[in-house]
């Protein structure tokens, strides 16, 4: 397949969400807990740093304040955040926050990209957020405050990045690889003097441990952010952000697996209706002619 088409890129597109639906088992199973700071330091620092040495290019001008920017919203405050919302809610709550993002993407290309609404996205974006709702949620979900701040907040911070990314695209010359090195890296420093000075360095970290970082950090990070911003290039920033829907349906499968649970018929219709969400939304409704019918008047 062409990758250089709408469907090879939203294929390959895909499977970055894919990957990041095994951060929250990743998280539980191999990470220590309460250090979600250190997390995503480890989450940053080392792959931007690989990234840089494989692209071996620098920003110039005023990509540095925008890397620094786009590296703040899309990993230096999205990460925390997003581990804070995991730590105090149940999986399926976070999983459910996080699934709002392609709205708030969809809202945040008017003002800054200046696109028309998409209601069709919209739409489609409501109806994925339901569908997550119906797999991840059960009747034992908490609603813990500081767990809902940090979900939406994450999913607020990640979708301005999002549109941002769009926007300034990446200068001539400069690969994936290396915009995701500058961000990457940018928000690991961002990330040092609170980890620091609020978690620091977790005790206990053995070989299962550097596992669960090098996964979140070389594949998690540093693969899957390369290919997301070269698929934020080729398609629609809203359709892009209404992949994320495959983050928590991941999440729910690889729960359901090593917890040894069957999924319920409520849920596996939660997974159509996701997925279904997920492919409408990829697509371009036609208009209307409504200026050919205005202009026979």
């Amino acid at each position: 397949m062409r990758f250089d088409s709408r469907v090879g890129w939203t294929l390959l597109t895909a499977l970055v969400p894919a990957v990041w639906g095994t951060t929250y088992i990743v998280t539980t199973h191999l990470l220590p807990e309460g250090h979600p700071l250190f997390a995503a330091l480890m989450r940053t620092l080392p792959a931007g740093i690989i990234a840089l040495l494989i692209a071996r290019r620098l920003p110039r001008g005023s990509w540095w304040w925008k890397s620094l920017v786009l590296g703040t919203l899309n990993m230096g405050a999205f990460f925390p955040l997003l581990f804070i919302a995991a730590q105090h809610l149940p999986g399926g709550v976070a999983a459910t926050l996080g699934a709002f993002q392609p709205i708030a993407v969809a809202f945040l290309a008017v003002a800054l990209l200046h696109e028309r609404l998409s209601g069709w996205r919209v739409v489609w974006g409501a109806v994925g957020v339901t569908g997550v709702a119906l797999v991840v949620l059960g009747p034992d979900a908490a609603l813990d405050p500081t767990g809902i701040a940090a979900g939406l907040l994450g999913a607020a911070s990640m979708g301005t990045g999002v549109v941002l990314t769009k926007k300034w695209g990446r200068p001539a010359g400069v690969s994936a690889v290396g915009l995701a090195g500058w961000q990457l890296t940018a928000a690991g420093l961002v990330l040092i003097v609170p980890t620091a000075l609020i978690d620091g360095i977790p005790a206990g970290i053995d070989a299962p441990v550097i596992a669960g970082y090098a996964w979140l950090g070389l594949i998690g990070a540093l693969m899957t952010y390369t290919i997301w911003f070269a698929g934020i290039r080729h398609l629609p920033v809203t359709a892009t952000a209404l992949l994320g829907l495959l983050s928590p349906l991941v999440a729910a499968v690889l729960g359901a697996v090593i917890a040894g649970e069957a999924l319920t018929a409520v849920q596996l219709f939660g997974f159509a209706v996701s997925l279904v969400a997920m492919v409408a939304g990829q697509l371009t409704p036609r208009r209307m002619p409504v200026l050919d019918a205005h202009r026979s008047r």
